[in-house]
């Protein structure tokens, strides 16, 4: 059955900041406790959802979560009514505070992994919430992520939902990130790749500065739930160098789309194998596009984010890179994608730069900011029924005016103390939740 790809974005939530909270993200690191702009970060989303649906790209939206998580605050010794527990956590623990205050879940790339319908031996689309157990403010995602699937792809003749694997660092899952698939069309049958930074096995080359996030034993953990066609995945390591570098995960270092794989030499373990691991285990040719450390280093790589660029089928066929702002102004990351256009033997026909400066400064490109889904004709009518998550000019007006009443123009690392910024997202996400039709899908809806 024909089938498409829909990008369904992470809208930016209200509270988002630079808390510096991820161990092993260069630009996190960089930007920590500087001022930031939750209204620019939500329209600068917005504005590429709607530049891609402009294109003909089907675009879907994913809401963010409930922040400050109050709950998790409470868990870890903080007692009294919302207000309480905010001030305390402000005066005791700051650091705690930040991190139940992070917007992170706008980087749904780690929603989530997803197998499509044609790939499984079920022939559903299955999908896994990832556990995400190796940065402690995103470990508390899990949870609302897997309500908020389970709600938008809710129709159980269609779509097979996992829950989260176990939280722990033998099963450490970051999601669509460390997964990439290859196919001749979306429609058809694809070769699903999971890339791990980590294994149980003593004997792999591991990181020495930063952690490895995606465990072998997790990938292979999904592979299974999913039922993924016999002898179509494949599992290859990250490069520990890269880790080290700030590739955190496998995506900020190679993207996939159909056929192609474009890719930072440093991008894996051992680039020679495992071009030959996916070219033997595909069925059709693939076409590698290479970037070696002369055409841009890896640092330069990392900080441009030139890899989570999105790589696109557009309507009539042509293939094209949406990539980061960053791009377009570093020499080498623009002239190897100039080189790239110039080279008329590869699918890649066009490359479109998009501003996403609040989100990079973060630690996150395009790439980040959407979970891939293969869908049927039948299996997104399923979704138009049950919510409005797929975006038109009309949703887009109303999401565009709803960040703009909703959301602070700036926030600084000591508002987070403020009391009324919990008052002010949860009335946000609460009228959000009724422009999508998603009914109560957070805790603080429920009686």
């Amino acid at each position: 059955m024909k089938a498409r790809e829909v990008n369904f974005d992470g809208l930016v939530g209200p509270t988002h900041n630079y808390g510096g909270l991820a161990v092993g993200n260069v630009a996190a690191a960089e930007n920590a406790l500087t001022d930031s702009s939750p209204r620019e970060a939500a329209l600068q989303g917005l504005a590429k959802m709607k530049y891609l649906s402009d294109l003909g790209i089907r675009q879907g939206i994913l809401p963010p979560q409930d922040r400050p998580a109050v709950d998790v605050l409470r868990k870890m010794g903080f007692s009294g009514d919302d207000v309480a527990v905010i001030r305390q956590a402000a005066e005791i623990a700051p650091a705690l505070l930040r991190a139940c205050s992070s917007a992170s879940s706008m980087w749904v790339a780690n929603a989530a992994t997803v197998s499509p319908s044609a790939d499984t031996e079920d022939g559903k689309v299955h999908m896994t919430a990832a556990n995400l157990p190796s940065q402690f403010h995103r470990s508390i995602e899990p949870p609302t992520t897997s309500a908020i699937l389970r709600r938008v792809f809710s129709d159980v003749r269609y779509f097979e939902h996992h829950d989260p694997l176990p939280p722990n660092l033998y099963c450490a899952d970051e999601g669509a990130a460390n997964h990439m698939r290859l196919c001749s069309d979306h429609g058809d049958t694809g070769l699903e790749v999971f890339v791990f930074g980590r294994s149980a096995n003593p004997e792999l080359a591991r990181p020495l500065k930063f952690p490895a996030r995606q465990s072998l034993e997790a990938s292979e953990a999904i592979a299974r739930l999913h039922q993924v066609k016999f002898r179509k995945e494949i599992f290859v390591q990250q490069n520990p160098v890269a880790i080290d570098a700030g590739a955190f995960h496998n995506d900020v270092l190679a993207v996939t789309n159909c056929n192609v794989l474009l890719y930072h030499e440093a991008a894996f373990q051992n680039w020679r194998e495992t071009e030959k691991k996916i070219a033997e285990a595909s069925d059709q040719p693939i076409h590698f596009i290479r970037a070696c450390e002369s055409d841009i280093t890896i640092a330069e790589a990392v900080s441009t984010y030139l890899f989570n660029s999105q790589l696109i089928s557009l309507p009539d066929g042509e293939m094209m890179l949406l990539a980061p702002s960053e791009c377009q102004e570093s020499v080498s990351a623009r002239a190897f994608l100039n080189h790239i256009l110039e080279d008329t033997a590869n699918p890649i026909k066009r490359v479109d730069y998009i501003n996403l400066r609040q989100s990079m400064r973060n630690g996150g490109g395009p790439a980040c900011l959407r979970l891939r889904v293969v869908l049927t004709e039948a299996e997104l009518e399923s979704i138009r029924r049950g919510s409005r998550v797929i975006l038109d000019q009309h949703l887009y007006d109303e999401l565009k005016a709803w960040v703009e009443r909703n959301y602070r123009e700036r926030i600084t690392p000591r508002d987070l103390a403020d009391p009324s910024l919990l008052r002010e997202s949860r009335t946000a996400l609460d009228e959000l939740a009724t422009i999508l039709s998603l009914g109560s899908i957070y805790p603080f809806q429920k009686p």
